[in-house]
């Protein structure tokens, strides 16, 4: 396991080095974009230090107080379409950035969620707002809001199911 652990930690280390690299060579192709560049990254680097600590507390929270039978049974493989629809749901209340889901999406597969389910939330939190839809609403009208929702709702449930199958084929391979 920590072998395991070290081994991802180094591709983490290899990717931020070759991103780092590309940067440097980009920037100095292009002198005149440094000055956006940094202060771009700076501002998304102080909106994620200040929103992390408290999307990980939650996390802690939810991975002691929330009894990995109850995700299994809402979410698990044994769930179905009520699985589904909870996990749109969950994706479609609450706002804020999606890197925020990630680390939710991590502990609900560590306690027994589908992998379908799960990433039916990521694309609902990414695709479906209650806010957006009332948005949509108000400026392109009931029918078109309900032909984009409905049709999110069937092609995230489909992309669902698919990397699911993906998954457990990759799984499986003796690659």
């Amino acid at each position: 396991m920590k072998e395991q652990l070290r081994n991802v930690e180094m591709q983490d280390l290899v990717f931020l080095g070759f991103i780092l690299i590309v940067a440097t060579v980009l920037l100095s192709i292009f002198p005149d974009r440094r000055e956006v560049v940094i202060t771009t990254s700076w501002e998304f680097f102080v909106e994620m230090i200040s929103i992390l600590p408290a999307v990980m507390v939650l996390i802690g929270i939810f991975a002691v107080f929330v009894p990995k039978d109850l995700v299994v049974r809402y979410l698990g493989r044994d769930a179905g379409i009520k699985g589904i629809f909870l996990a749109i749901i969950m994706g479609a209340l609450p706002t804020g950035p999606l890197y925020i889901a990630f680390p939710i999406a991590s502990a609900l597969l560590k306690k027994g969620a589908r992998i379908s389910n799960v990433i039916v939330f990521l694309s609902a939190w990414s695709c479906i707002k209650l806010p957006q839809e009332l948005v949509e609403l108000e400026f392109l009208g009931l029918k078109f809001m309900l032909a984009r929702l409905s049709l999110t709702v069937v092609f995230v449930t489909i992309m669902g199911l698919a990397i699911e199958r993906m998954v457990a084929k990759w799984n499986d391979c003796e690659c």
